[in-house]
């Protein structure tokens, strides 16, 4: 697929995987629209793509807002006329034992990763078909295994996953292509704003992000995906066995993910 004038939607796009792949896929010719809640960082992140050459629409808009996925989508065609790919990759994290989470901090995680994807989703979905498009899902490792102290963002992801087979099963005859990229560990400020038990921003990363994918190269990889369209990304070795031997021996596996998550930085197990 040559991505020359195709109009792509990036939810979230202010930051890490979102702001790098409304590079790269600006960088082939496409026509990019980003979104993000923050006006002073989207007004940067359009800076950045219009220094580099690239047409850009910057919608300032929340994710978990029905209303303000409609207008991105409305925006976008009264700005470019049609829509070719969506990106939903918008999303918060969350880190503290289920126990002594607010249920207010797993409802803010479910309305913006899982419900601000079916509300762009929902609106970008009659000019996918037209077009014959995408719809790309940024998901997780954690959308095919569960972590502790990380419940809300594991059922966002889990849903999201649910949400994306379901939909591509649906529309499977009528040409649009339906991918789900499950990221492993990858450095951005994810978890540096993750929320806390009581919702506030978990401000410092618990893990090494030096020995990460970065943004840039997950990017890459989506860009690689899309254009062969494919069905499902799971990047990194350590994710692509966790899926594998999740499926095959889940019971160890949750000691295995225990261990693992329990050496990080300030763990929250007791």
């Amino acid at each position: 697929m040559n991505l020359k004038d195709k109009v792509v939607i990036i939810t979230g796009a202010t930051s890490g995987i979102g702001e790098a792949c409304a590079l790269i896929f600006g960088r082939k010719g496409a026509k990019i629209v980003i979104t993000g809640r923050n006006k002073e960082k989207l007004n940067r992140s359009s800076k950045l793509l219009l220094d580099n050459g690239i047409e850009v629409l910057s919608v300032l808009a929340d994710a978990a807002s029905e209303q303000d996925n409609k207008q991105i989508a409305e925006e976008s065609l009264a700005r470019f006329g049609k829509i070719d790919i969506l990106i939903n990759n918008a999303g918060i994290s969350m880190r503290a034992l289920f126990e002594d989470l607010d249920l207010e901090v797993f409802h803010k995680v479910m309305d913006t990763n899982f419900w601000g994807t079916v509300y762009a989703t929902k609106y970008c979905l009659p000019e996918i078909l037209k077009s014959k498009g995408s719809i790309i899902g940024i998901s997780s490792i954690n959308g095919f295994r569960g972590t502790p102290a990380r419940t809300a963002y594991t059922a966002s992801k889990y849903a999201m996953n649910g949400f994306f087979e379901s939909l591509r099963t649906e529309i499977m005859n009528q040409g649009v292509h339906v991918m789900v990229v499950a990221p492993g560990f990858t450095a951005s400020n994810i978890r540096n704003s993750a929320l806390t038990a009581d919702g506030k921003t978990q401000g410092e990363s618990p893990r090494d992000e030096a020995k990460m994918m970065t943004a840039e190269e997950v990017a890459q990889e989506i860009l690689k995906a899309s254009l062969k369209r494919k069905r499902d990304l799971v990047l990194t070795k350590q994710g692509k066995l966790v899926v594998l031997l999740n499926k095959w021996i889940p019971g160890i596996m949750d000691g295995v993910v225990y261990r693992e998550m329990a050496k990080e930085k300030d763990s929250p197990f007791r």
